[in-house]
């Protein structure tokens, strides 16, 4: 099949052949749509994109409007000038058909991963905690999976992280609790005894009515670098991994609280870095800070909560954008796009 084709073309079908090859492979993961072309019959091409496994992501030269507007949004991320079109849906960009063949190429590099993260974005509610299962189940399949391990051997064997004796520090004054991620010397990775620790001091709002205000802040020059990549891999089980993020991680608990919770956030915001600050009620970031999600160039996609967390700020479009492209976001188009609330 063709990897790009045009509007009008999705209503002959076009984009439907088998997502995958007699072996179980994925073939073409990724589909362009010329929405330049003015469909003749936008219904149905629009109950034709409906129906397509693939990853999709739209371009044009200019404005989206009429019935292909509402097209872009049957789409998983649409690419247009920068300034041409507003919206969730869309992402500005210089070159959108150049970027395109860009998100192409990194749905190739690792199809499972995005074809995989594409179902789990599309299928997302209103249901937080059902958002944090779906997501953590894809997650544990992907790690079974051949990216995952193509990555791991890639990265090779790394003896696992040193103990810290406070990676957190809490602070209580008043109503106010202070939680500070303390590993500046693994750029706060969000590893184990960080998580572990986390949930402990989130605990101590969930619990207590007096805590008024949850501060989330990184110590050092960075936030956090996400999960650490020490410890990837390191799972018992993928069935042990699932119940960990879920149950044991703090996406969910920052969701309880968001209401209650600021995140300050500085320097780099990598996967976990992100993931679960965008949770709270109010983000706030430091002139200089980037955003990032790496993790389908790792064979995997966001596992700590990011699927739910981000796309409830920005959108499931430019959630999608962020994943696939892997590249760090500045802190001007995340205050845009909602990804933070405020530049301090």
């Amino acid at each position: 099949m063709t990897a790009s084709v045009t509007a009008s073309a999705l209503v002959g079908g076009a984009g439907r052949d088998p997502l995958l090859d007699e072996d179980g492979q994925v073939v073409q993961p990724l589909l362009t749509i010329d929405l330049d072309d003015q469909v003749d019959d936008a219904g149905r091409a629009l109950a034709s994109a409906r129906t397509i496994d693939r990853v999709m992501v739209g371009f044009a030269s200019g404005p989206v409007t009429g019935p292909a507007r509402e097209l872009a949004r049957a789409l998983d991320v649409t690419l247009v000038p920068k300034g041409a079109s507003s919206g969730r849906e869309f992402v500005g960009c210089e070159e959108p058909a150049s970027e395109a063949a860009l998100l192409r190429a990194a749905a190739s590099a690792n199809p499972q991963a995005a074809v995989v993260l594409a179902e789990v974005l599309r299928a997302g509610g209103e249901d937080v905690t059902a958002g944090l299962h779906l997501e953590s189940f894809a997650y544990s399949t992907l790690l079974g999976g051949s990216e995952f391990a193509s990555w791991l051997d890639e990265r090779g064997t790394r003896p696992l992280p040193p103990p810290a004796a406070e990676p957190v520090l809490v602070e209580r004054a008043a109503g106010r609790l202070l939680i500070t991620l303390n590993r500046p010397e693994r750029r706060n990775a969000y590893g184990r005894l960080v998580r572990d620790s986390l949930v402990e001091a989130l605990q101590i709002a969930a619990l207590d009515d007096s805590v008024e205000q949850v501060v989330l802040t990184g110590g050092g020059p960075s936030f956090s670098a996400g999960g650490d990549l020490d410890e990837f891999g390191t799972a018992p089980d993928l069935t042990t991994a699932h119940f960990v993020r879920t149950f044991g991680g703090a996406g969910r608990l920052l969701h309880q609280l968001s209401d209650r919770v600021e995140a300050r956030l500085n320097g780099h915001c990598v996967g976990a870095g992100i993931e679960l600050p965008a949770f709270a009620g109010r983000v706030v970031a430091a002139p200089g800070a980037t955003f990032r999600l790496p993790e389908v160039s790792m064979g995997l996609i966001p596992g700590a909560g990011g699927t739910v967390s981000v796309p409830r700020r920005i959108g499931r479009w430019r959630t999608m954008f962020m994943a696939l492209s892997g590249r760090p976001l500045d802190v001007q188009t995340a205050k845009t796009w909602g990804l933070i609330d405020e530049i301090e």
